[in-house]
């Protein structure tokens, strides 16, 4: 038997001289399963040519012998999906290794495995830049397209040219420049 491919799917060359089909004696070059229904493994096959393979599976249904209920739950595009899964670890880690209870005087490996612990962020920013965020009046979570806006902003009410020619604001205006320049060559704004 023959598993060359060709062209057409599911065409065995060579696997049959005639179709199993009584009376017909075309080449049967195509599987079709000798009985239809569950089976575990390879199974039984007929080798019929492409007019009977084509009637063989014009007359199966996947849902023969299925309730309304059975039919609409195999059809669910959500199918499989509502079983229960494990849950996944709170800290990100699972349990501690075998090997935890070697010594660790740095405490580099295990305190991974501690539960609760918090990762401390280091400082991104200086006193310096911090008391520059409270003149801009951002947080310390403003990214570099947050400073550009409030800076423009800023500067469009404080400026004498924008306020009727007030330089009342000056002063100010001098601060919201300097904390400008301070923070958009902070590492913390770095592209």
């Amino acid at each position: 038997m023959s598993s060359k491919a060709s062209k057409w799917h599911g065409r065995i060359e060579g696997a049959a001289a005639h179709c199993a089909v009584p009376g017909c004696r075309t080449a049967g070059e195509y599987r079709a399963p000798l009985s239809a229904g569950d089976f575990d493994g390879p199974g039984e096959y007929l080798y019929l040519c492409l007019d009977h393979v084509r009637a063989h599976n014009a007359r199966y249904n996947y849902f023969a012998g299925m309730s309304p209920d059975e039919i609409e739950a195999a059809q669910s595009p959500i199918a499989g999906w509502e079983r229960a899964t494990r849950a996944f670890a709170s800290a990100g880690a699972g349990p501690s290794p075998p090997w935890n209870d070697f010594a660790d005087p740095l405490d580099a490996i295990s305190a991974r495995f501690r539960p609760g612990m918090q990762r401390v962020r280091p400082d991104r920013f200086t006193t310096g830049e911090r008391h520059a965020l409270d003149v801009m009046g951002l947080n310390e979570e403003a990214d570099r397209m947050a400073l550009r806006r409030r800076y423009s902003e800023l500067v469009r009410r404080y400026h004498p040219d924008r306020n009727g020619g007030d330089r009342g604001f000056e002063g100010k205006l001098g601060e919201v420049i300097e904390a400008y320049n301070l923070l958009k060559g902070s590492s913390a704004f770095a592209t």
